[in-house]
């Protein structure tokens, strides 16, 4: 089913790259956005998380580079470095499997400058990274903006808040007016539109309904703990359920390090990526958790953005997510190729609270279970325990 992706105008070498990743239909915000990119269109891009927007936007772009020319033709602005850098690292994957020669540059603050302008000079063709440090070098003449060609908003929502929205202008202002603007967010408020709009003329809006799929083998569980002791029933869990290879998420990539080395002190052995881990560190920590070395892999959702680990068995949700998507995007990183897995949430009485939502919105069961005696036991069982030990 890959013709459909050429059918849209998709270089080959391309589809090619996708097929290693077992990627061959298009998802419908990639088939609705695709054609009109490569018709030069300004594009508004709406679709729940985990439905293909990065590709949407990024197999398009890859097409039309001319890798013939040493400049920068893009720029590819996000509201966070972790998200920047898990772009960067999507392109770099991209043109690896592709064997294209399309090359990119990650540009975000926080970082030495002076090795970001030593990095220019190689001339990427697509510059990723945060709209200040990029003003920044744009205003240092350090990026030519006559050569950039298009930019692309990820996650607009939050690069045209009241916070960003100065420097994001300043940044689209400073390329020439012929240039292809594309914006992309989960959610798109009408306050979101009308900042857009008034960085583009005519730009197509694409909304996409719905959400992304539930796989089918998955089963979904939440036990309920104390904060304090969540590290614990995690151990228990390890041990009963005999995991060799399971993805836990937190909500906060500044705690992945603390995490890690909590599970590593209970006996529990885990890495973790979050994003700005060095690249160094981050292939150890896969290679690692790819290699059964490490049982645990500990991330924050944007540091797993782009993962594709086979033969994952268990996701554990150490903190839960604010949002029916993500926790789906999370589950789906389990139960891939035709393989079941599980998805097993550890929370609080209040995070409880956004199971019966998520298990409306996702039409789900997610299911109550409890930990007695180190064994996993369902509500009814538990129950029957409790009545005995009282009676005792």
């Amino acid at each position: 089913m890959s013709e459909l992706f050429a059918e849209m105008g998709i270089s080959e070498p391309l589809i090619s790259g996708l097929r290693k990743v077992g990627i061959t239909i298009p998802t419908e915000i990639q088939s609705r956005i695709i054609p009109l990119v490569l018709n030069g269109k300004d594009v508004i891009g709406q679709s729940a998380t985990g439905t293909g927007k990065t590709l949407a936007y990024l197999l398009p772009l890859l097409t039309k580079i001319d890798t013939t020319k040493r400049e920068v033709q893009a720029l590819v602005l996000a509201p966070t470095h972790e998200l920047a850098i898990q772009i960067y690292r999507q392109v770099e994957m991209l043109a690896k499997n592709a064997s294209i020669l399309v090359t990119a540059a990650p540009i975000i603050g926080a970082v030495n400058i002076t090795r970001q302008i030593d990095s220019l000079k190689e001339r990427p063709h697509i510059i990723v990274g945060s709209s200040g440090r990029i003003l920044e070098l744009l205003q240092k003449r350090k990026i030519n903006a006559q050569t950039i060609k298009t930019i692309i908003l990820d996650e607009v929502d939050r690069l045209v808040d009241d916070k960003n929205w100065d420097t994001v202008k300043a940044v689209v202002k400073a390329t020439m007016k012929d240039r292809q603007l594309m914006s992309f967010s989960a959610t798109i408020t009408t306050a979101t539109l009308d900042r857009v709009k008034q960085l583009t003329a005519a730009p197509e809006v694409v909304i996409v309904e719905g959400q992304a799929e539930v796989p089918a083998d998955i089963s979904h569980l939440y036990i309920l703990a104390e904060q304090r002791d969540k590290i614990e029933v995690l151990r228990k869990l390890i041990v009963n359920l005999k995991v060799s290879r399971g993805l836990v998420f937190i909500n906060k990539s500044e705690a992945v390090e603390i995490t890690v080395a909590k599970l590593n002190y209970h006996g529990l052995n885990a890495a973790g990526i979050h994003g700005s881990s060095a690249q160094a560190d981050r292939k150890k920590a896969m290679d690692d958790f790819r290699s059964g070395k490490v049982k645990l892999l500990v991330a924050s959702d944007l540091a797993a953005r782009g993962l594709d680990i086979p033969d994952v068995e268990f996701v554990f949700n150490l903190e839960m997510p604010e949002e029916a998507q993500v926790y789906l995007h999370r589950a789906g990183r389990t139960g891939r190729a035709g393989k079941s897995g599980s998805a097993i949430s550890i929370v609080t009485r209040k995070e409880s609270e956004l199971i019966n939502r998520f298990e409306k919105e996702l039409k789900i069961s997610i299911e109550a279970k409890f930990l007695a005696r180190g064994k996993i036991m369902d509500s009814a069982s538990h129950m029957k325990l409790s009545k005995r030990s009282v009676k005792k």
